[in-house]
């Protein structure tokens, strides 16, 4: 047996990822469908096969008989014939004779839970009393797998009958063959048994196993079986996400994309992320279910940003985190982050009126500041605006030019209608940040000088309230929106209504259509955003 499993990954771009996995370790392929999970454990299974052992989730999950009906040399040729059966190509998506494999598996159980008994009798007949009180103690196959069920929320028991049946009970009731079993509890018993009967030292490949179990039940198991063989190594195919955050001492693969040659898989496109990377739980999350290109922004899965961003950059995964906190903290964590140096990440937030030196501040963090007050301003720009009054005039006739000046002059109106509360909002914000930037620090104390400041809210006021009256005069849409939350007026409503729509909801669906048939729209909308676009495509 060797001490190490080597791995050799062909990659998309003319390399290889290598790796190793020893006794004791879990590896995860993760990836979606299409992705080449199959066709990696095939090629794992074929370099190690005399020393692995593979268990397919597309395997047969039922049987007809709760006892062995295969002998020992049937047993060895079964073997023989599965080895030779699962390096062929189409070991991939096709099982042969599943039925044979699940005799074996049963024979083996059997075997394995008899040669205890065989062994505690003899060394009672050597007079060895305490080393078979010793060996008794050890808890059988069967007894293991009744701790393991029990563990893993299957609330049934297995035990073997005189006639070497294997029998399950349900919740302490009547006895039945484990053929009755459902198929779920059919394939976990099966996993199980597979896994603690293999020799030690063996490499265990499990194919896709939350298809036939649910996650609350395939995780514990996967688990408490790692746990129980630490003497083999374990490579699991999946495109469950949780089973891997659920296993902290796993190293993940991390599969993208894969390109074939004559029908075959021949390379991937593969990131290694080992177990013990310092990434925070959360993140690895993020990790394990993104592309190598990842946005972080503000909102949830439901808020307005997610789906604009989405559209702005496809082929890069956008993921939402609830504060602007919440993205700084991913996209540091994640770029200070030495072994996940595969990921390309950036952050992207709402302005809300900051100082030039915290965009700054954040900008060097790798999060990009809006130029504009909030995601919801970049919906209602007048080139938006202009495009959807355009495809109005297509259904109900006019002129689009003339709506859209009507809709954003609308607006200007609403925005003007709350003139103190947007200009009181901005004076307060202001007023805050003079106050947070002048508060005492270490140094200040130590040299005990005092610390006097005041904070001119009158003339904050006044200066304000002559920019938001300059910018109602210009008729600078765009402007207010840049300034200030337009949303907490009239302003939106009343571009909406003048449009002929029924609400803003229709109205930000229908900029999502925009967007998604005139690539023109999503130039424009890019060009908004500073050179974050810019940056990303150079990666």
């Amino acid at each position: 047996m060797p001490d190490q499993f080597q791995f050799s990954v062909p990659t998309t771009d003319n390399t290889s990822l290598n790796f190793s996995v020893a006794a004791g370790d879990v590896l995860y392929i993760l990836g979606a469908n299409g992705a080449g999970k199959s066709s990696l454990l095939s090629k794992f299974f074929n370099q190690y096969s005399q020393n692995a052992k593979r268990i397919s989730a597309h395997r047969q999950t039922w049987f007809e008989s709760n006892t062995p009906t295969i002998t020992a040399r049937d047993r060895i040729n079964v073997e023989a014939n599965i080895r030779s059966n699962d390096v062929q190509p189409r070991a991939r998506h096709w099982e042969w004779s599943p039925e044979a494999r699940t005799n074996m598996v049963i024979f083996d159980l059997v075997a394995a839970e008899t040669k205890q008994d065989h062994e505690i009798a003899a060394l009672v007949r050597a007079g060895d009393g305490n080393a078979a009180v010793t060996k008794a103690a050890e808890p059988s196959p069967i007894q293991t797998i009744n701790e393991l069920m029990r563990l893993s929320n299957i609330p049934i028991e297995i035990s073997l009958g005189d006639g070497q049946e294997i029998f399950a009970q349900r919740n302490g009731g009547g006895r039945y063959s484990v053929a009755a079993l459902s198929d779920g509890e059919r394939n976990a018993f099966l996993i199980a048994a597979a896994v603690l009967t293999v020799p030690s030292g063996t490499l265990i490949l499990i194919d896709e196993p939350e298809r036939h179990l649910h996650r609350a039940i395939i995780s514990p198991l996967l688990n408490l079986l790692f746990g129980k063989r630490r003497d083999c190594a374990f490579i699991i195919s999946t495109h469950e996400i949780t089973l891997a955050m659920d296993t902290p001492i796993a190293s993940t693969l991390l599969l993208r994309s894969c390109e074939y040659a004559n029908g075959d898989v021949r390379s991937w496109t593969a990131d290694l992320l080992a177990s013990g990377t310092p990434v925070d739980e959360s993140l690895k999350r993020d990790i394990l279910g993104a592309r190598r290109k990842m946005l972080f922004v503000e909102g949830t899965a439901r808020s307005l940003d997610v789906p604009l961003y989405s559209l702005l950059f496809p082929g890069i995964s956008v993921i939402p985190k609830e504060t602007c906190r919440d993205v700084e903290f991913a996209v540091r964590g994640l770029r200070s982050a030495t072994d996940t140096h595969w990921a390309s990440v950036w952050g992207i937030v709402d302005n809300d009126q900051r100082s030039s030196e915290d965009v700054v501040r954040l900008r060097t963090a790798g999060v990009w500041a809006l130029p504009y007050y909030s995601v919801e301003s970049c919906y209602y720009h007048s080139t938006i605006v202009a495009r959807v009054a355009a495809r109005q005039v297509e259904v109900t006739g006019g002129d689009g030019a003339a709506l859209m000046k009507a809709a954003i002059a609308s607006g200007i109106m609403g925005v003007k209608a709350q003139k103190d509360h947007l200009v009181m909002s901005t004076v307060l914000r202001a007023a805050r940040r003079k106050i947070l930037n002048n508060l005492p620090n270490l140094k200040s104390i130590e040299d005990g000088v005092p610390v006097k400041f005041e904070v001119d809210v009158a003339a904050l006021r006044t200066g304000e309230g002559n920019r938001f009256d300059s910018l109602i005069n210009a008729e600078d849409w765009d402007g207010l929106l840049v300034r200030y939350p337009v949303r907490e007026s009239a302003g939106f409503a009343n571009v909406v209504s003048t449009l002929g729509m029924t609400d803003r909801a229709l109205y930000r669906a229908a900029v999502l259509k925009l967007l998604q048939d005139e690539p023109e729209a999503i130039v424009g909308l890019r060009a908004l955003l500073g050179d974050l676009c810019s940056d990303i495509d150079a990666r």
